[in-house]
């Protein structure tokens, strides 16, 4: 009976017929119910019927969750062990490769005899392994996240024989596998990503671009092409694509308009089987992008409402930030405002300090602030404990402040305080001319030339409302120009004159629009510059308004100049007609 039975297994584990000179493939191993049958065959088998064996065990207690322990206690198994010790030069590759990732699910010590043989032997033959190999050992290495020499020698062979690569799935493991081990591999599987990007599937693409993500690799041909191929698939993106391509798209700061579109057009009709955290991270990336659908984030502040329970108070700060970055008022603002303060009422200090300034910062945006949560982040408690951070988060939420200070003086006519100290309204500009943008080196080269000397303007103004202006010009009933420093000047930290205005004249700012502060839709301002725009009307000045997309079509200084000339008489000749208008009314 025994002699019948390892004829049998003989017969399922030994090829039939392997072609001359050439080693014959890996036998499949026994087709059995349970380890017992194989550790039965122990004694009888060779190495390399020991490796096939090992691995059978390895997926049959994977799958059938056996106690791992008993097995590797098995005399019997041991044997297989010990088999393979002695004959680990006669073990095919595939057994070999496969036998590392099976003794780790059996259980054995990563630091035992017979994972370190199995490894050295491996690492002996790397020149004669398949790429298919190298990659699935690549694979199972980086997930164990062992150190050791092997790894990077596998890896130094991928990234000699990369070329090889001929299929979109290994290309894909790859990358969001073994990718972030070595930027050199990555690099090239990127180029071959490239290559095989017509023959990836809607899955492969968002692979891919969660790869690049994950990785923070912002490869744009690429990007391109992953683009390009989702516009071409006609099916319906499956929900967990969706979510997770608008992520990686967010993470990457990349934006093409066509495939945004589609992404919001087709999650709208999912939102309602969404969870919170999925609904609040998706607002979060559309905000990111700067692109705003406004049927979806109507959807999503329907869902606040039909949901506002399941919401926790985090995600929906996350939703409210996202709508006061976009400048996005909800048609059922009533209820949704209602329903965020409800849910903020004295419940502020569970939010960390940046969150909660955003929130409260959104809703002057808005233009739904509450005196409680005005006077709540306007508390010298709550200011100094942003006192002495200098990270990047730390100095937005202070400039934040600022805004949100501009806004209970400048448009809360009902609110008494408290207000931010003097001593924290100054400081906020940027005066590294190394950073300088286009836009703006292009102003600082007109401005003297459109507006007059130092004497006659102000420029680079960093005003106690949290707004920077590149030029400040002052003038009089009859349109000329007054020496600013003379006057006294409210918006300053520090006014250098004292002198009161002179009847009807009027301060004029100029205010430039770079790219980031408009939606990527069109031209339109986001909430940010909305706000500045309101701040800065209320407190007195005439703006001159000059967006990227048009200052920069401006090739010549003479065109940049006369443009400038004409904003500031347009926005002259636009107050003139307003006061006109009012004495008319009156």
């Amino acid at each position: 009976m025994a002699a019948h039975l390892f004829r049998r297994c003989c017969r399922r584990l030994l090829p039939l017929r392997a072609p001359t000179g050439t080693p014959p493939p890996p036998a499949p191993a026994p087709r059995s119910d349970g380890p017992q049958e194989l550790l039965r065959l122990g004694p009888a088998l060779s190495g390399n019927l020991a490796a096939l064996a090992i691995g059978r065990l390895a997926r049959i207690s994977s799958r059938q969750r056996l106690d791992t322990a008993a097995i590797r206690g098995d005399p019997r198994f041991q044997h297989l062990l010990r088999a393979v010790h002695a004959q680990i030069s006669q073990v095919w590759n595939t057994p070999l490769v496969q036998l590392l990732r099976s003794l780790q699910v059996l259980g054995l010590a990563q630091d035992g005899q017979q994972v370190r043989s199995v490894e050295q032997e491996v690492l002996w033959r790397l020149r004669r392994l398949s790429l298919r190999q190298l990659a699935h050992l690549a694979e199972h290495l980086a997930g164990q996240g062992r150190d050791g020499p092997l790894l990077p020698e596998v890896l130094r062979k991928l990234e000699l024989r990369w070329t090889e690569l001929d299929g979109p799935r290994s290309v894909v493991t790859l990358m969001a596998k073994v990718g972030h081990l070595s930027p050199a591999l990555m690099e090239r599987l990127e180029d071959k990503a490239l290559e095989l990007a017509e023959q990836f599937d809607a899955e492969e693409l968002r692979r891919v671009v969660l790869a690049l993500a994950l990785q923070q690799r912002r490869s744009v041909p690429l990007l391109r092409a992953v683009s390009y191929h989702l516009l071409q698939k006609p099916a319906q993106l499956p929900l967990p694509a969706l979510s997770d391509l608008l992520f990686a798209f967010s993470k990457l700061s990349f934006q093409q308009p066509q495939v945004l579109h589609r992404l919001a057009q087709e999650l709208q009709p999912h939102l309602g089987s969404l969870s919170p955290a999925q609904v609040s991270r998706c607002a979060r990336s559309f905000a990111s992008l700067r692109w705003l659908s406004r049927p979806l984030a109507e959807a999503i502040a329907q869902y606040c409402l039909e949901n506002a329970q399941e919401l926790s108070l985090t995600q929906l700060c996350g939703i409210l930030v996202s709508f006061g970055h976009l400048g996005f008022q909800p048609s059922s603002g009533q209820e949704f405002f209602s329903v965020v303060r409800q849910r903020l009422r004295g419940r502020e200090r569970e939010l960390d300090v940046h969150l909660l300034t955003d929130a409260v910062w959104s809703l002057c945006v808005l233009r739904q602030p509450g005196d409680a949560h005005l006077r709540q982040v306007l508390a010298p408690d709550f200011h100094s404990r942003l006192q002495g951070d200098s990270s990047p988060r730390a100095q937005s939420s202070r400039l934040k402040l600022l805004h949100i200070n501009a806004t209970a003086r400048l448009e809360t006519p009902g609110y008494q305080g408290p207000f931010l100290p003097p001593e924290a309204l100054g400081g906020h500009g940027d005066r590294d001319r190394d950073k300088a943008t286009p836009l703006q080196r292009g102003l600082r080269e007109a401005l003297p030339g459109a507006l007059g000397g130092h004497d006659l303007v102000r420029y680079d103004v960093s005003t106690v409302y949290g707004w920077d202006i590149d030029a400040e010009v002052l003038l009089d009933s009859e349109h000329r120009a007054l020496p600013p420093r003379d006057f006294s000047a409210p918006h300053l930290p520090h006014s250098e004159g004292t002198k009161p205005l002179p009847p009807g004249a009027r301060r004029v700012a100029v205010l430039r629009w770079e790219l980031p502060q408009f939606s990527s839709r069109g031209r339109e301002l986001l909430g940010r510059g909305s706000m500045a725009r309101r701040h800065l009307r209320a407190a007195g000045f005439l703006l001159a308004e000059v967006p990227h997309y048009e200052f920069l079509e401006l090739k010549l200084e003479r065109q940049r100049v006369a443009y400038l000339k004409d904003k500031v008489a347009k926005a002259l000749a636009g107050d003139t007609a307003g006061d006109t208008a009012t004495d008319t009314a009156a």
